[in-house]
Formats: structure tokens, C-alpha cells, sequence
């Protein structure tokens, strides 16, 4: 099992950003968290199958309707504490 996360910057908050990375996480089968961050840039920790990370991070390029993603960063993580569901923080 791989784990990344993903910084997600633009309009991201307040336009179902999180709800929307949940679903498509639990489509692709993974596990994790989406959490709104400070600066108004969500962060979005995925754990499973690479190649179903991989689909993700093309998701989050541009992500739900509503949102306007200016710059997405990735970072491979070690894969300890492996979550049983994707959460909404």
C-alpha cells in the first residue's frame, strides 16, 4: 500500500471541495482525510493502490464544479497508521 498528500490551493473552501475528494476517494478505494488548512488551501492525505492515487491526484487537478484549483503539490508519504475510511475534517 502507497500513501501521498496532496496540498490543493485556488478556491477550495466553501465549494464542497472536501465532500467532492470523499466521494472520489471512496470510488477509487482509498482511505485517508481532507481537511480544510488555515491559509484556505485543503489538504487531502490518500492511502491505497498507486495507480488509484495517481487517478486522484488528476481529480484534484481540477476538482468539483465549483472550485478553481491554482496549484496542487504532492508528497509520497510512509504508509503507518493506515486509516479504515476516507474522513472529512
Amino acid at each position: 500500500m502507497n500513501a501521498a498528500r496532496f496540498i490543493v490551493r485556488g478556491r477550495v473552501q466553501g465549494v464542497f471541495f472536501r465532500a467532492s475528494t470523499r466521494e472520489q476517494a471512496l470510488a477509487l478505494k482509498l482511505t485517508g482525510h481532507a481537511r480544510n488548512l488555515e491559509d484556505g488551501s485543503v489538504e487531502v492525505v490518500v492511502h491505497g493502490d498507486t495507480a488509484a492515487i495517481d487517478r486522484m491526484e488528476t481529480w484534484l487537478h481540477d476538482g468539483p464544479r465549483e472550485a478553481e484549483v491554482n496549484e496542487l503539490y504532492r508528497e509520497d508519504i510512509g504508509t503507518h497508521d493506515i486509516p479504515a475510511d476516507f474522513a472529512i475534517r
